[in-house]
């Protein structure tokens, strides 16, 4: 399964490298935010995923991901009340990558995307229908981009609430989890020294503990291996400037531990953290 991050998602391009290297093979695929569409092009195009997936995060920019300098987020600001950018960018990006009408039956794998539900403030996981609106939905982060309609009512981003989507996993019959997390696991982030540094550490601190509450639940019915990431480095996440460098330490990182992996039956192989650096 793969967790939510936004930029830091480049990391998971790596991870899946290093896995096909190591011959894994997922037979479903859970994802919450950036994570849902890296799951969803592994859904798509099996073993091509990962080539695709480093070109297409090599060419990641800023202004693909979040259109509109300034003067254009103000006015989406004051136009919206609730959101920065509008999503728009991400469903163009979305529809070129996976197609515009691609729905969840024209996966080659099984994919599960996480989203929050506004009005009870607990994940859905979506399996059917349209593919573009349920990763939309699940990367709808509150005040960066709009909720998405979902039949009766709104959704948010799932990492609010289920941003490694384990729980999910094993609700669609996985008998092995392989977690592919981009908060950093096992390690705790420096210090934060300016503002866009702070919020990024208090959800990263979110997100982990997230994880920290539901890994040894999940491994005590299954394998649980934790892949680890490259060690933190001071990035915004909404910044696509050190794609690559994460998606090249996460596949060290990854193939470094997957080299004297043994998994002998249900068990926390890894683990979110925190170990103090």
């Amino acid at each position: 399964m793969l967790g939510g991050g936004a930029s830091l998602g480049a990391m998971q391009a790596g991870m899946l490298r290093a896995l096909a290297e190591a011959g894994f093979a997922p037979d479903l695929v859970t994802g919450t935010s950036v994570g849902s569409i890296n799951g969803a092009m592994l859904a798509r195009y099996g073993e091509d995923a990962t080539d695709r997936l480093r070109d297409i995060w090599a060419m990641m920019t800023k202004d693909r991901a979040f259109p509109g300098g300034m003067l254009a987020m103000v006015r989406t600001l004051r136009e919206s009340r609730t959101h920065l950018f509008p999503n728009t960018g991400l469903a163009e990006l979305i529809a070129e990558h996976l197609g515009p009408a691609t729905r969840f039956d024209d996966l080659a794998i099984p994919l599960g995307v996480v989203a929050t539900r506004v009005d009870t403030a607990l994940p859905l996981l979506i399996r059917s229908g349209p593919l573009l609106p349920a990763l939309l939905a699940s990367c709808a982060i509150p005040g960066i981009y709009p909720p998405v309609a979902h039949e009766d009512g709104l959704l948010y981003d799932g990492g609010l609430v289920a941003n490694v989507p384990m729980h999910q996993a094993l609700a669609m019959g996985a008998r092995s989890l392989i977690v592919l997390d981009c908060a950093f696991p096992s390690r705790i982030p420096s210090p934060p020294r300016t503002m866009p540094e702070v919020l990024m550490y208090t959800a990263m601190i979110s997100m982990r503990n997230q994880a920290v509450l539901e890994a040894p639940a999940a491994a005590a019915q299954v394998p649980v291996v934790y892949l680890p990431g490259p060690m933190p480095v001071r990035v915004n996440p909404l910044d696509f400037q050190r794609t690559e460098e994460l998606a090249e330490q996460a596949y060290e990182a990854a193939k470094t531990y997957l080299a004297d992996l043994v998994v002998a039956g249900p068990g926390l192989y890894g683990g979110p953290g925190p170990t103090p650096r």
